[in-house]
């Protein structure tokens, strides 16, 4: 069966299939020894040598890792600061792996990663509307009439933000704070912090407790585990419903 030359190289765990369309259009995949720059080339799986910057794809086992990231690392393979990746808490793992989107440095909480490029691609696209849920601790206490602001949409310097669910789960009048419960789907740039401070709230902290149909039940901060396979099964039904 013949698939296309973009999912043979995400499959592989080399990189996205949005990244793999760009080194595809870059020249620098071969395919049998010929380079390849027409995106939806199709080629055999186990018969035809697919090669990027001239080396040989080799088939990789998927995995998928959900991981309870601690607040001060960042959501990358390397950091030219020398700061502490997810990365490191990975090193008995012999694929490499990818972040399903990001958690900013100061953000702590639910992370997915895996080399599997089809599904990655699948769960950040903003046509899927993959929720996320935050619990989000702000200073002061903000009026309902602010929160509605947020709860339809707000304009950021990048755009308007889709409608957020947004509930005030509690109040410490003590130290000026209060908890919120924040359910989006998109994935802007520190787009929580971003949204609290155009209300004038600005967030103490955030934290990521479910992707999608994911929890973090059981984990602890810096812990990962495995996906089961009624994880995964549930993950893939959300997208191929939509």
């Amino acid at each position: 069966m013949l698939e296309r030359l973009q999912k043979i190289i995400s499959q592989a765990g080399v990189a996205s299939r949005r990244e793999a369309e760009n080194l595809i259009e870059a020249g620098r995949v071969t395919v049998n020894g010929k380079v390849i720059t027409e995106l939806g080339t199709k080629v055999q799986p186990g018969k035809d040598r697919v090669a990027v910057d001239g080396k040989l794809l080799k088939s990789e086992e998927n995995v998928y890792i959900i991981m309870n990231k601690p607040k001060g690392v960042v959501t990358t393979m390397k950091d030219p600061d020398g700061r502490q990746t997810v990365i490191d808490y990975l090193r008995d793992i012999p694929q490499r792996v990818y972040p399903v989107g990001r958690l900013d440095y100061n953000t702590e909480g639910l992370l997915l990663l895996t080399n599997d490029g089809e599904l990655t691609h699948a769960l950040i696209h903003p046509s899927q509307k993959v929720y996320k849920t935050y619990v989000v601790k702000v200073k002061g206490v903000p009026p309902e009439e602010k929160l509605d602001k947020l709860r339809v949409g707000i304009r950021l310097e990048d755009g308007m933000t889709a409608p957020a669910k947004i509930h005030l789960t509690e109040i410490d009048q003590e130290k000026n704070s209060a908890t919120l419960e924040f359910i989006i789907h998109e994935g802007k740039n520190r787009q929580i912090r971003r949204m609290c401070e155009a209300i004038g709230y600005p967030v103490r902290l955030l934290k990521r407790i479910k992707f999608a149909t994911l929890s973090l039940q059981g984990l602890k901060r810096g812990q990962y585990r495995h996906l089961t396979a009624a994880e995964l099964d549930e993950l893939k039904k959300l997208i191929i419903k939509k």
